[in-house]
């Protein structure tokens, strides 16, 4: 099924496909695999060349935004673009505990494994097939680039040139080695936010005493803990969110009867802030996406003990966390709760396939443009440096002006440069 409609000067069109669950197994069960093509209404007729986005996450549906604006605009300057919602997003076939609740423990294990980047990068390939595309450009931010790593790996062939933002993984290192390095940098936002807004570090304490204290509820009726607090860490890691986490903050109480209690705007915004209630991949396949032949065991859980000062006590120090999956998660998190068992089987799976292949991406003749935020929360700068080492036909921009979500800040400005430095590297010698 293929529909169409027109916004403003984008054309948008709408493809549905139905793939293998396992590529391994083709003539196995199908799902629902979702794409948005756009293209400016003035160059639908033109043989314009085709460029796939790949989402963040993992575990988000493609971004739904308008044709006529940030990075999405530049980039319909010269492509047709096709926004893809990774298999169990968006439209695609649904992850959810309400669509995985016929299925046993095991079974949700063992169907959720098919949702890394290797199955979400097979999607793409077949449906390059089936859209008769030779070739074609990539786009992904954050764990999109992480995709694109495992496109050069697997399917180097249907690639015209890739560009990542933010995405640039380890292809080698454990998911031990990863939380390390995140923990450190955690570490670094959060002294960054107090020294910023002292009267900060006292607002947290006393929202998290307050917690520790009293039973408070969500919205949605979950218990809120000061676990769930010092998740909203992962704002520190973004552009101009230091601000906005402060107003969060110092608007926590009210005072009810002479009593102070916690408001129900901040109970809201708080519920709001926790992404894995409404996308579950994003928390059961996190620690997966560093995994080649390794369990994860609950790495950033296991690593955390070497960083005490994340685990809070009264009259101590406030620290955030950042993008971290705990298992008390599957505890307290009223979504996830009916997919704890299925997430401890995850964690303790050891036979992941590869994600990259290292000889292939070491010859590899695809030109690759990056930019790298030096102070990234999210990928390790210093992992970042050390994988573009190893793969020809790369340039990378080197910057702490962004955080992490710098294409959602000056989008068209970070693509523009990108596109600069890929054209560069298409003249050099193959």
């Amino acid at each position: 099924m293929q529909t169409s409609f027109i916004d403003g000067t984008t054309l948008y069109r709408q493809h549905h496909f139905k793939l293998p669950l396992d590529h391994n197994n083709p003539n196995g069960q199908k799902i629902a695999v979702f794409a948005r093509e756009l293209v400016d209404v003035t160059k639908d007729k033109h043989d314009l060349p085709w460029l796939v986005f790949f989402q963040g996450g993992p575990g988000f549906q493609s971004p739904r935004v308008s044709g006529e604006s940030g990075w999405l605009k530049r980039l319909l300057q010269e492509y047709r673009v096709l926004l893809l919602d990774q298999r169990g997003t968006g439209q695609s076939t649904e992850i959810s505990q309400d669509t995985l609740a016929h299925l046993s423990a095991t079974e949700q294990a063992a169907y959720l494994a098919h949702f890394r980047a290797d199955s979400i990068v097979r999607d793409a390939e077949a449906i390059r097939v089936k859209l008769n595309i030779i070739q074609w450009a990539t786009f992904g931010q954050s764990f999109g680039g992480f995709c694109i790593l495992t496109y050069l790996s697997l399917f180097p062939q249907s690639l015209s040139r890739c560009y990542v933002t933010g995405g640039i993984p380890s292809t080698t290192r454990p998911a031990d080695d990863v939380y390390q390095a995140t923990y450190k940098r955690t570490t670094d936002k959060n002294n960054a936010f107090f020294a910023q807004f002292p009267a900060a570090q006292q607002m947290c304490c006393d929202i998290a005493e307050y917690l520790s204290n009293n039973e408070v509820f969500l919205p949605n009726g979950q218990p809120f803990t000061v676990e769930q607090l010092q998740l909203i860490g992962i704002n520190l890691g973004r552009c101009n969110a230091n601000l906005a986490l402060y107003y969060q903050l110092e608007s926590a109480f009210i005072t009810v009867n002479g009593c102070k209690q916690l408001s129900y705007n901040f109970l809201n915004q708080m519920q709001q802030e926790q992404g894995y209630l409404t996308n579950p991949l994003y928390a059961i396949l996190h620690e997966s996406i560093y995994c080649q032949g390794t369990a994860s065991n609950w790495s950033a859980h296991r690593v955390r003990e070497q960083y005490p000062q994340f685990n809070y006590q009264t009259g101590k120090a406030f620290m955030f966390t950042g993008e971290m999956v705990y298992p008390w998660m599957f505890e307290q998190l009223a979504t996830l709760k009916p997919l704890s068992e299925a997430a401890n089987l995850l964690a303790e799976k050891y036979d992941w396939s590869k994600l990259y292949d290292t000889n292939v991406l070491s010859q590899n003749k695809v030109p690759l443009a990056c930019v790298a935020y030096a102070d990234d929360m999210f990928v390790e700068f210093d992992y970042t440096r050390e994988t573009l080492a190893n793969i020809p036909m790369s340039n990378v921009w080197i910057t702490n002006e962004y955080e992490h979500n710098g294409i959602g800040v000056e989008g068209e400005k970070i693509l523009s440069r990108l596109i600069t430095m890929a054209n560069a590297l298409d003249n050099l010698p193959k």
